[in-house]
């Protein structure tokens, strides 16, 4: 059974763009999203990064930090960020993972554990299930997990709205219900009590239904 949304983020030490980092200790107190890419030199994942380095600055103001992961070598990362400079008008201002002998596709469950080889013998098809977005909390525990096909190019707008979700959440008693952006109303759980919601809301709430108490966020 793959990685799921509660389980602990598997730690590792890696190679990548900005040299060698342990996992846990590189994310500290810090969110953290983790994406992965099939092969370097792939069209729809140059799309990705160029856009993820364009928005860099929304997740740094988020407390989140990047980080992207292929199978190849570190050299050929940084020839692939050079396309995408001229082709999207950013580089990756984050590290990418060299993810040479599959040992972080494996543990977050995207490798069978009997690939092996020279990586850059793959193919991308062969790594198509390479394509996970990861959102880890402070705790490092994983808090999203997505699976794009490699001909759909991810909405990492909607990874920032999950974030804004989870980081609210987190905060309060609160959920956020479909569609919602920073600033709509949110659902008052069921873990906080009329009571204990009347302390922290005073300004009161709507409630539609019995089950369903919706107040103003900031």
């Amino acid at each position: 059974m793959g990685l799921t949304i509660g389980d602990t983020a598997p730690n590792f030490i890696a190679q990548t763009t900005e040299g060698e980092i342990d996992f846990h200790q590189w994310i500290g107190d810090s969110w953290a999203v983790l994406f992965s890419h099939p092969r370097d030199f792939t069209p729809v994942c140059t799309t990705e990064l160029g856009y993820m380095a364009a928005i860099k600055d929304q997740f740094d103001a988020r407390g989140v930090k990047i980080i992207g992961l292929s199978v190849d070598p570190v050299d050929n990362h940084e020839q692939w960020a050079a396309d995408i400079a001229a082709s999207q008008g950013t580089a990756p201002n984050y590290p990418m993972i060299a993810d040479t002998d599959y040992a972080v596709a494996k543990a977050y469950g995207m490798l069978p554990a009997d690939a092996a080889g020279d990586p850059t013998e793959r193919t991308p098809a062969q790594n198509a299930t390479l394509r996970n977005v990861f959102v880890i909390g402070p705790d490092k525990q994983i808090k999203l997990v997505l699976i794009y096909p490699m001909t759909t190019g991810r909405n990492f707008d909607e990874v920032l709205r999950v974030i804004d979700s989870l980081q609210l959440t987190a905060r309060e008693k609160l959920a956020t219900p479909a569609q919602w952006q920073p600033g709509q109303k949110a659902i008052i759980t069921a873990a906080g009590s009329d009571d204990e919601a009347r302390e922290r809301y005073p300004d009161g709430w709507e409630q539609p239904l019995p089950y369903l108490r919706l107040v103003a966020t900031s």
